[in-house]
C-alpha cells in the first residue's frame, strides 16, 4: 500500500483570501502560522453567494475586500461546468507551470519579439495541447476589477486548478491552498522540454523527474490519476505502437474503437484527440487505476499507473482514499519552487510581464 504522503513545512495554511497579494508563504509578507494541515471539504455544490460589495478600508488601512478565491472559483466553476475539458486542462496546466521555473505562471507568459519562444509554446508537451488559458484570463479579469495589482497569476492558477478539482469530482476534491506566490519573468520553451517527463519516462526516470521538484514516488503514483479526466491527441501513443497488436497490451476492443478515429500517421493537421478514461472521462475519480488493470489506457501501463493500481489506490477497500491523497499532493506540487516577494512580481496581465 502506498504510503501516507508527507507535506513540506514550507507551506502555511491558508484560511479565507481576502483581496491581497501577501499571504501564506514565508517572504510573502504575512503569513499566517508555521504549520500547514489539510482542512475539511468544503460544501459542494458551492453554495450560493451575493455579490460582494466593494473594498473599503479598515481601522489598519488594509481593504476589506471580496474574497480573491470566491472571485477566481466563480470562473471557475462555471467554465468547467460548460466544458469538463477545460477542468482537466487547468489541473495539467499547474502540472505543467510548477515542473518548470516553479508555480510562477511562466506557462501563461505569450510570445513576444524579445522571446518568441515560452513555455507555451513547447512542442510536444504543451503546444497545441494545453489550454484553458482564457479561463485564467477571465479570473484574471474580474480580480483586478475588484483589487487591482493585489492577486498573482501564479496563485489564480493554483486556485483555478483546486477548484476544477473539486467541479470534476463532485467537490470529493477539494483542498485549501496556500498563497502568496509572485509571477515569474523567465519562461522559455527548451525549459519545458528540459523538465516536463515525456510519456515515454519509465518508473526509475519519472521517479527521477519527480524527487528533482522535491516530490517522492507517493505523488508520482497519486498525481498519475489525474489521468483519468481529459483527452489526449492520437499522436502519443500511436507512435508509441499501442495501436499495434503485435506490441501492445491494450484492449483489443478499446484498441479498434481508436483505430476508427486514429490516423495511422498524425501530423500537425490531422491528430485528433480521444477521451483518456473510456468509462468515466468527464469524472476525477480512482477509475484510471481500474483501467490499468484492465489494459484499458491509452498510454503504456508502466510504471506509476501499474505501481498504483498494483498497490490498490485505485481500490474500494476505502473510499475516498485517493481523493484525499490526491489534494495533499496537489498542494505539496502548487509548493514547488514558489517565488516570494522580490524574487518575483504580480503581473497586471497573465500572458505579459509587467
Amino acid at each position: 500500500m502506498v504510503a501516507k504522503l508527507a507535506v513540506p513545512a514550507l507551506l502555511v495554511l491558508l484560511g479565507s483570501v481576502a483581496c491581497q497579494a501577501d499571504y501564506g508563504y514565508p517572504g510573502s509578507g504575512s503569513g499566517s502560522g508555521s504549520g500547514f494541515h489539510i482542512p475539511v471539504q468544503i460544501p459542494f455544490p458551492f453554495p450560493p453567494r451575493t455579490p460582494t460589495p466593494a473594498p473599503s478600508p479598515s481601522a489598519g488601512g488594509l481593504a476589506n475586500g471580496p474574497n480573491a478565491e470566491n472571485i477566481v472559483r466563480d470562473v471557475v466553476e462555471k467554465a468547467v461546468r460548460a466544458n469538463p475539458g477545460v477542468g482537466a486542462g487547468l489541473i495539467r496546466m499547474l502540472f505543467h507551470d510548477c515542473f518548470v521555473e516553479g508555480c510562477d505562471a511562466s506557462v501563461l507568459l505569450d510570445p513576444t519579439p524579445a522571446n518568441p519562444q515560452p513555455e507555451k509554446l513547447a512542442v510536444p508537451p504543451n503546444f497545441p495541447s494545453l489550454h484553458g488559458f482564457e479561463v485564467i484570463d477571465a479570473a484574471k479579469a474580474a480580480l483586478e476589477a475588484a483589487c487591482p495589482g493585489n492577486v498573482s497569476c501564479a496563485d489564480v492558477l493554483a486556485f483555478a486548478a483546486r477548484d476544477a478539482s473539486a467541479v470534476l469530482s463532485s467537490g470529493n476534491v477539494n483542498f485549501t491552498v496556500p498563497a502568496g506566490r509572485r509571477d515569474g519573468r523567465v519562461s522559455n520553451s527548451s525549459d519545458a522540454l528540459q523538465f516536463l517527463p515525456p510519456p515515454s519516462f519509465n518508473l526509475s526516470e519519472l521517479t527521477a523527474s519527480f524527487a528533482a521538484k522535491g516530490l517522492d514516488v507517493d505523488d508520482l503514483v497519486v498525481l498519475s490519476g489525474a489521468h483519468t479526466v481529459g483527452r489526449s491527441h492520437c499522436s502519443p501513443f500511436v507512435s508509441d505502437g499501442r495501436l499495434n497488436a503485435s506490441m501492445s497490451d491494450m484492449n483489443p476492443g478499446l484498441a479498434a474503437q481508436l483505430r476508427q478515429v486514429c490516423p495511422p500517421n498524425p501530423n500537425a493537421t490531422n491528430d485528433p484527440t480521444v477521451a483518456q478514461d473510456v468509462v468515466t472521462p468527464v469524472r476525477l475519480n480512482n477509475q484510471y487505476y481500474r483501467n490499468v488493470l484492465n489494459h484499458s489506457v491509452l498510454h503504456v501501463g508502466r510504471g506509476a499507473p501499474q505501481v498504483g493500481a498494483d498497490d490498490g489506490v485505485g481500490g474500494d477497500e476505502r473510499p475516498g482514499l485517493w481523493e484525499q491523497k490526491f489534494a495533499k499532493a496537489m498542494v505539496k506540487m502548487a509548493g514547488i519552487e514558489v517565488k516570494t516577494g522580490a524574487n518575483g512580481e504580480i503581473r497586471r496581465n497573465c500572458r505579459v510581464v509587467n
